[in-house]
């Protein structure tokens, strides 16, 4: 059992993906990386011995720490934080515990390199619909929270791509991108290493309404609807990303934990 200062791995996977994850903090050392260099989805690599740097960044916020088996380095970091007046708490059994559980790790050799804020930097084509909403929530849930996310003209996402120092995804011809008849959302799920069963239901909707299939899955239609809704209600495109990741927060969480439940009139519990 995990003790006051600690969080179980069955906790943090429930946590994971969702706008409630706390702040995922990988202080393994060098060799301990080098060794599996995948994450935990969403977290982020820092020196254990510089980790009051990020003190006054954290203030109330909760963050978990973790090093290779959640001992000595992840104990001590975690520590310092709180003694800063930090919520921190350590991944009970590091990643190790993570890893043998068998849940999802980003593989970071496909991370697109950080700007000098430490974050990714992604641009796609403006007035976004359905994958351009989806990929975006992908990437700040699962990859990297602090993501920059840019909107442009469909002709000038290479030529931006190119002097911004962004990653290019959802047009032709880039790798993060449609490949037959997946979608950009698929690309990134298998790329990165993520995929699970909620993600993977999630998926099948998000392809059945970006490429019209709705036959794919009954949700399809729906989330094609509340998509061009969102798009007609928004003329600022990351107020309209602001709004897709609440929506894509809830087809997610009925993804995880609610496909068995349905809704009848008189309510079950009405009836005699």
């Amino acid at each position: 059992m995990a003790s006051y200062n600690e969080i179980s791995v069955s906790a943090l996977a429930r946590l994971v993906g969702t706008p409630d994850c706390p702040v995922l903090l990988d202080v393994r050392i060098d060799e301990d990386f080098d060794d599996d260099p995948r994450f935990i989805p969403g977290a982020f690599r820092y020196p254990f011995k510089d980790v009051l740097d990020l003190a006054n960044e954290l203030q109330g916020r909760s963050v978990v720490v973790y090093c290779q088996k959640g001992l000595k380095i992840s104990q001590g970091a975690a520590a310092l934080l709180r003694a800063s007046g930090v919520q921190a708490e350590v991944l009970e059994g590091g990643q190790f515990a993570w890893r043998d559980a068998k849940l999802p790790m980003v593989t970071t050799a496909k991370l697109p390199p950080l700007d000098l804020s430490g974050r990714t930097v992604w641009v796609t084509r403006h007035r976004p619909k359905i994958d351009r909403i989806a990929c975006p929530w992908l990437i700040r849930r699962f990859i990297d929270p602090k993501a920059q996310i840019l909107f442009v003209a469909a002709s000038q996402v290479s030529n931006v791509a190119e002097h911004f120092n962004a990653t290019p995804f959802d047009i032709e011809d880039v790798f993060w991108s449609h490949r037959d008849e997946t979608c950009t959302f698929d690309t990134m799920i298998e790329e990165f290493g993520i995929g699970h069963d909620a993600l993977t239901k999630l998926a099948v909707i998000v392809r059945g309404a970006d490429t019209n299939r709705h036959d794919l899955a009954p949700e399809a239609a729906g989330l094609l609807a509340a998509s061009l809704g969102l798009s007609r209600m928004f003329r600022d495109d990351l107020q309209q990303l602001d709004a897709g990741m609440l929506l894509y927060d809830a087809f997610y969480r009925w993804a995880r934990d609610a496909t068995n439940e349905g809704h009848d009139w008189p309510a079950a519990s009405t009836k005699a």
